[in-house]
């Protein structure tokens, strides 16, 4: 998942779950389920954290989305690459690879399922939860208000390196992958191997519009749901900003602008998709 997905799982948990009562937790007894609560040492330090708290607000950090529970605890989730909730009730069968289980007290029931397992959950305190490498790394964020073009010029002219590793880095801006990178990039005009100090005013705010815009437009539509599905959302139902992309997924077939056809290139082991002409 990245930003777009997230912020649609943030928002249809926020509405859907705030304010229910957790009657039990349960983690699945097969080996990947623990490998989801890995920093837990038993299945009950983790469960046993949650039984009886009521959800009070979703937060998102990066890709990371937080429950906060009252009593001052949270949970905190990282879908992976594959993660993702799914609401559901008894009445449903479990999905394959479904690891973790909440029920409410309300009724229903929020179920966590990763096939490939990088996914995670955990819950903490409010201090532990600032102690965490991971959350205390997280970049700034495109969403947020202090995310503005001056800023994010200083901090391209800062860095001197490769656009598309560039955008791809947590440590620099948060939530954006392998897909929305690549997008980002034709719509600003950009090729993949630029160097970030060397974009002209006019270069920086055509990518900080494009940021701005492909993410907003993409949690609109709900995310991208590709060919493998491994994205859906809350409820099931896949994402539709596939249909708008302009490269991603598109190798050997026209640029919708300029008819060139569309190249691949590996970058940091991902397949990144991109028009020689359109982008320089």
């Amino acid at each position: 998942m990245e930003l777009p997905e997230v912020e649609v799982m943030r928002r249809d948990l926020e509405r859907d779950v705030v304010g229910k009562k957790i009657k039990s937790a349960e983690v699945k007894s097969s080996k990947n389920a623990m490998r989801v609560v890995r920093r837990h040492k038993t299945r009950k330090d983790f469960t046993s954290r949650l039984a009886g708290r009521k959800v009070t607000k979703v937060e998102r950090r990066g890709k990371y989305v937080v429950l906060n529970l009252d009593g001052g605890d949270v949970l905190v989730v990282h879908f992976g690459m594959s993660g993702q909730f799914q609401r559901a009730n008894g009445r449903v069968a479990l999905a394959q690879h479904t690891h973790v289980i909440l029920t409410f007290q309300q009724g229903g029931d929020l179920r966590f399922i990763d096939p490939r397992t990088f996914g995670e959950m955990f819950v903490a305190t409010a201090d532990e939860l600032g102690k965490i490498k991971e959350l205390q790394h997280i970049a700034i964020d495109p969403l947020d208000q202090v995310f503005t073009w001056p800023t994010f010029q200083y901090l391209l002219a800062q860095r001197g390196a490769k656009m598309k590793q560039l955008l791809m880095d947590q440590k620099f801006i948060s939530g954006l992958g392998n897909i929305y990178s690549d997008e980002v990039l034709f719509h600003a005009g950009l090729r993949y191997d630029r160097m970030s100090d060397t974009l002209s005013s006019q270069e920086v705010r055509r990518l900080y519009r494009a940021i701005q815009e492909i993410l907003q437009d993409a949690i609109k539509l709900r995310g991208t749901t590709l060919d493998d599905e491994a994205y859906v959302d809350l409820f099931g139902n896949p994402g539709e900003y596939g249909t708008e992309l302009k490269v991603y997924g598109r190798e050997g077939l026209p640029c919708r602008r300029c008819r060139t056809p569309i190249q691949t290139v590996k970058i940091l082991q991902r397949t990144s998709y991109y028009c020689p002409q359109c982008q320089s």
